[in-house]
């Protein structure tokens, strides 16, 4: 299970093939996203992070939470990194009716304003998938760190990126309380490890 969870097998990406899951898959490049912020406890450590680092990413911002840290969203768009739409409320699309679901990434929207959105735990029905495809650039992922589990170490999150990741990867961290501790403990030496092994850092397109 665990595998399936940090790379998504063929057959599902199959399911959804207008959404990205990788990019430039013959270029030696990666694309670094954090989802589920921002947040005080997570996203400043992450920012000055990746500035210490030289490397932009995206950010899939939960609606909720830019309604509440603004002045962090602002930070990210300011400290020169992308932004996309993750729902207001965090919602999993096959627990949700299609309709409450679009209204509330579109509640979302009125504060992210981004053509990209990454659905939470890439749970989304088809209908869900046909109307959001027509207004955003779906973006999946190629690699999840689960660093969100507390069963987890830095070291395990680091043998995951290293493990699975590729040409075109997109990588999922978290900018969450569950997952700072282990984000702490991995991430530098990820991109670091990544970097040496010729990778180049983009953001999604």
């Amino acid at each position: 299970m665990n595998v399936l969870i940090e790379q998504p097998p063929f057959l599902y990406r199959m399911l959804f093939t207008k959404a990205h899951w990788r990019i430039n898959k013959n270029e030696k490049v990666v694309y670094l996203t954090f989802d589920d912020g921002p947040i005080p406890e997570a996203t400043p450590w992450v920012l000055d992070t990746l500035d210490e680092l030289g490397i932009k990413a995206t950010f899939f911002c939960v609606g909720d939470n830019v309604r509440k840290y603004p002045h962090l969203f602002e930070e990210v768009l300011k400290r020169g990194h992308r932004v996309g739409n993750h729902t207001f409320n965090h919602l999993q699309g096959w627990r949700t009716l299609t309709r409450n679901y679009l209204a509330n990434v579109a509640k979302a929207d009125e504060l992210i304003k981004s053509n990209l959105f990454r659905p939470p735990h890439g749970h989304v029905r088809m209908p869900q998938m046909w109307f959001l495809k027509r207004h955003y650039k779906i973006i999946m992922w190629d690699v999840v760190t689960r660093d969100y589990n507390p069963a987890l170490t830095g070291e395990d999150i680091i043998n995951i990126v290293k493990k699975r990741t590729r040409n075109g990867s997109i990588i999922v961290f978290h900018d969450s309380i569950k997952s700072i501790a282990r984000l702490k403990e991995s991430l530098i030496d990820s991109v670091k490890w990544l970097q040496s092994q010729g990778y180049r850092f983009e953001m999604i397109p």
